[in-house]
């Protein structure tokens, strides 16, 4: 009987604590609503792309990059975005910025490759304008040579994370994102082994900045 009651006391410590934490979250998500309705000025959706898309003037690397943002406010503080991205690279993504390798003669691939990439994404406000996010990007690679025919496909999960800040303009309508972040491949699939050859020495990480922009509405 003892036995019992204590196991039944145990349990309805567990009820309740579970109840507590679900009446902590929920006030939580209501004083960010409420915050979000007195604020003439929030939007919870935005549609954006970047700055890098500049990178197309390029004659030497022309990456042929497109990038769509969509993005939706859960609260004020905690943003889901979807992203689609497509671009073409014929060196290795692991030269870092500022190695003589980068964009060099003799360090490209022998041919390229072509990424399609649906990208989805987290992002945390944590102090005003300041946030952390991560983004997965589901890369399928196309593989040409140097003839541009097509010798393989593969697949490569890049996972993004990024410290940046957010400026506002125009009454919150559009704002502009520096950040600085890091690209990490954990999972890279059916590369040609002449494209394995060149990137080999290579990390499979990249340090890089990022210029997102956006229209809120």
């Amino acid at each position: 009987m003892q036995h019992r009651l204590k196991l039944i006391r145990k349990n309805m410590q567990k009820i309740i604590l579970w109840i507590v934490l679900a009446l902590v979250l929920a006030s939580s998500f209501q004083v960010n609503a409420q915050d979000a309705k007195h604020d003439s000025t929030y939007r919870k959706w935005f549609i954006g792309s970047t700055l890098w898309m500049f990178g197309n003037l390029d004659k030497t690397n022309n990456p042929e990059y497109i990038q769509l943002n969509v993005g939706y406010r859960i609260t004020p503080k905690d943003v889901v975005s979807f992203r689609f991205k497509r671009s073409v690279y014929a060196w290795p993504l692991g030269i870092p910025f500022g190695s003589p390798s980068f964009d060099a003669k003799g360090e490209n691939y022998p041919g390229h490759a072509r990424i399609l990439a649906p990208t989805l994404g987290y992002q945390r406000f944590w102090w005003k304008g300041a946030y952390t996010s991560v983004q997965a990007l589901n890369a399928f690679e196309k593989y040409y040579d140097k003839d541009k025919k097509a010798i393989g496909n593969g697949y490569t999960l890049y996972l993004d994370f990024y410290l940046g800040y957010q400026f506002k303009f125009f009454n919150n309508r559009f704002f502009f994102e520096p950040a600085i972040g890091v690209s990490y491949w954990p999972i890279r699939t059916n590369v040609p082994e002449t494209f394995k050859a060149v990137e080999g020495k290579w990390n499979n990480y990249f340090i890089q900045p990022g210029f997102d922009i956006g229209i809120n509405f």
